[in-house]
């Protein structure tokens, strides 16, 4: 019971984490690219499905998503019930979490955000989609003990959001250099030079790059269920005009081929 509590309150930390970091576009590091083929890949979907019941809706709801919607990624009403509900027995629930939003507020200064559409709400010109945002910020985690969670955020600096999938990937720290400024020698810059690792996670680094392009990939899914239907009507739709065009070019022509 108490490593439950442990989990959920840890959960709430990084959900409060995010509230501030979704919230910045300023400093940081450059967006990796979110492997967007993986939006076409059902398993990953069912993966990110399972990391996100189990990391993030301990405290993140996802209001606006039920489910059994996720019957959309290939997978029964048995399996959704048996692996991916926590919280309620009913399929066709919402997925709310059982935190009082009051005492989330009064503990913690903050509720933990609504995940459904986050994805859609980080884009940014010149940087990157809400996807590239979230994938380069779960994945640019060290340890920092200067802040009070133990963590610090390359894609965030001072974020106050801990690591909760650091058993996934390991513990590790950030290098930095001191470089002189280009435009005034005496003055030297603080440039970041990598990470070293310092424990061993469950998972080597690709594995993890792998997982979590797979819980972004969902979160990125939840935003919009129909967006791979609404693609294949779109394709389909501009196949017809073009078939369609090259029919009404020929009885354009045929129209008008007697009219001097």
């Amino acid at each position: 019971m108490n490593k439950l509590i442990s989990k959920v309150i840890t959960s709430l930390a990084l959900s409060l984490g995010l509230v501030a970091g979704a919230s910045a576009n300023e400093g940081g590091i450059h967006w990796d690219k979110f492997p967007t083929d993986k939006m076409s890949d059902v398993a990953a979907l069912q993966n990110g499905a399972k990391l996100f019941v189990n990391y993030c809706l301990n405290c993140h709801a996802a209001s606006f998503m039920r489910y059994n919607r996720m019957r959309d990624l290939g997978l029964t009403e048995d399996q959704i019930k048996k692996n991916l509900m926590f919280a309620t027995d009913k399929v066709g629930d919402t997925m709310k979490v059982a935190l009082d939003p009051k005492q989330a507020k009064e503990w913690f200064g903050g509720n933990p955000p609504d995940l459904t559409v986050i994805a859609r709400s980080r884009a940014d010109i010149g940087k990157g989609s809400g996807a590239d945002y979230l994938y380069t910020y779960l994945r640019s985690y060290y340890r920092d003990e200067t802040k009070a969670t133990g963590w610090n955020n390359m894609a965030y600096p001072n974020v106050a959001m801990p690591h909760v999938l650091w058993e996934l990937q390991g513990q590790r720290s950030a290098k930095f250099v001191e470089v002189k400024d280009e435009h005034d020698p005496k003055k030297t810059e603080h440039r970041f030079d990598g990470y070293e690792q310092l424990t061993p996670g469950t998972m080597s680094p690709l594995q993890f790059d792998e997982s979590v392009g797979d819980l972004v990939a969902f979160l990125q899914w939840m935003g919009e269920p129909a967006q791979g239907r609404r693609v294949q009507i779109g394709v389909a739709v501009l196949m017809f005009l073009a078939v369609f065009s090259i029919f009404a070019w020929r009885l354009n022509a045929a129209y008008w081929k007697d009219v001097k």
